[in-house]
């Protein structure tokens, strides 16, 4: 998946929608937001993401890979980003709990950096 490449969906959206501001004022945020999105000074978010495909119908698949179609059409397209946002949740969990390890691996490093000091 390409930064760059959603950016250019993002960019159809926006036009679309009339510029950044009919576009933030459809899905409910900031203009200065979508600015920054497109500018590259903020990353793409799930969040972005997510509203585009709720609010305003747009396909998941073709925002983020480009491919399939634009807009969704489908009564299954409700279940797809609820188990894209049940994914999202799950990513979530998996980076806190390699975190809590990371930092459970440091504190075994240094017991037994203090250990082996002792029987020195």
């Amino acid at each position: 998946m390409s930064d760059e490449a959603i950016i250019k969906r993002l960019k159809v959206v926006v036009k679309e929608h009339g510029g950044q501001l009919g576009l933030a004022g459809a899905i409910g945020v900031d203009q200065g937001f979508i600015s920054k999105v497109i500018n590259k000074k903020q990353d793409i978010s799930y969040y972005l993401i997510r509203k585009l495909c709720f609010q305003l119908k747009y396909s998941p698949e073709w925002l983020i890979l480009g491919t399939g179609e634009k807009m969704i059409n489908k009564p299954e397209s409700a279940k797809l980003i609820t188990e894209i946002q049940m994914m999202r949740t799950e990513v979530d969990i998996l980076q806190a709990r390699m975190r809590a390890y990371e930092i459970e691996m440091k504190e075994l490093r240094e017991q037994l950096h203090l250990g082996d000091k002792k029987a020195v």
